[in-house]
């Protein structure tokens, strides 16, 4: 009995470790099954989106990209109007939001109180967590019309040596799917960058407390250039999630194919487009067209987000090696 009773409790634990080894290899499997799946996923709709696009793309070749004409009642697409209009209201939605998400970024990692921090933090949830539909009613009921009465009349009283800032005042179009994007990417551009400042090694900013600076003298000093990679990686992550936003562009972008250098004028995005002719859209060569703006968008989307990990990952493996 004490030969049974000395050697049950080594049994056990081989045992134990055994049914670990096999869970172990059991967890590995389906953790590989499921990053092949998203894999598959992921190669199979960019299949399914180039074969749609194929009528187009044999159609018109690279003068898709060249052209601006887009009529669906001749059959003739071009989509460089939808390209110049999700460039021009991605970028001016980021000149926005940066430098107020950066503020905001670094007010919660260097410079506020910390019981003011959590309230910011939860703050920027919030707007993260607001549907971008809800966004666009906002803007088509309430900016749109600010902007028709007040701020383009203004803007055109003060900047209207600016072709950007003349033309008929609508209210509607690239100034305002502008701003409503601005405002839908303060989330990602403030929470990205937060998390990059923080990523900074606390003994660099306490370095330059004990020499004597100031804390803005550290962040504008030590936290900035230590960071500034994985910034400009927000930076991307914000332009790829611009570039695909839809419900709330769609809603007061104003819908016109044209190349403007207005932001008063109305205008279309890539994304916009699809969402607004796809239910409707007839034709094959028509179908065809919007997929191969789709395939565009899913390509520039892609690349952009890909080079935003890669900056954002290299600061925290940096980050990572120097703990180490």
């Amino acid at each position: 009995m004490q030969h049974i009773s000395s050697s049950s409790p080594q049994s056990l634990r081989f045992t134990r470790e055994r049914g670990e080894g096999s869970g172990d290899r059991t967890f590995a499997a389906i953790g590989a099954a499921s990053a092949g799946l998203l894999i598959l996923i992921l190669v199979g709709v960019a299949a399914c989106v180039v074969d749609l696009a194929l009528p187009s793309i044999r159609a018109f070749g690279a003068s898709f990209v060249t052209t601006s004409v887009w009529d669906p009642v001749h059959s003739i697409f071009g989509g460089l109007a939808f390209v110049w209009g999700t460039l021009l209201t991605s970028v001016v939605a980021l000149t926005l939001a940066i430098p107020i998400g950066l503020g905001v970024a670094v007010f919660q990692t260097d410079l506020g109180p910390r019981r003011l921090q959590r309230h910011v933090g939860r703050i920027v949830e919030l707007l993260a967590a607001i549907p971008s539909v809800v966004y666009g009613l906002w803007a088509a009921l309430a900016l749109a019309p600010i902007l028709r009465t007040s701020i383009e009349p203004g803007l055109e009283a003060t900047l209207g040596f600016l072709p950007l800032f003349r033309g008929p005042k609508l209210g509607v179009g690239i100034l305002c799917a502008a701003l409503i994007l601005a405002i839908m990417l303060l989330p990602t551009v403030a929470s990205v960058t937060r998390e990059v400042l923080r990523s900074v090694p606390s003994e660099l900013r306490e370095g330059g407390l004990a020499l004597g600076a100031t804390r803005w003298d550290v962040v504008r000093h030590i936290v900035f250039p230590h960071a500034k990679g994985g910034i400009f990686g927000a930076i991307l992550l914000s332009f790829g999630r611009a570039i695909g936003e839809t419900m709330a562009v769609a809603m007061v972008v104003g819908s016109r194919a044209e190349i403007a250098t207005s932001l008063f004028a109305p205008g279309y995005t890539m994304a916009s487009v699809i969402a607004n002719e796809f239910p409707v859209a007839t034709s094959e060569l028509h179908i065809a067209a919007l997929a191969e703006v789709g395939l565009l968008l899913f390509v520039v989307t892609l690349a952009f987000n890909a080079a935003a990990r890669a900056l954002i990952g290299r600061r925290f493996t940096a980050k990572n090696e120097e703990v180490a």
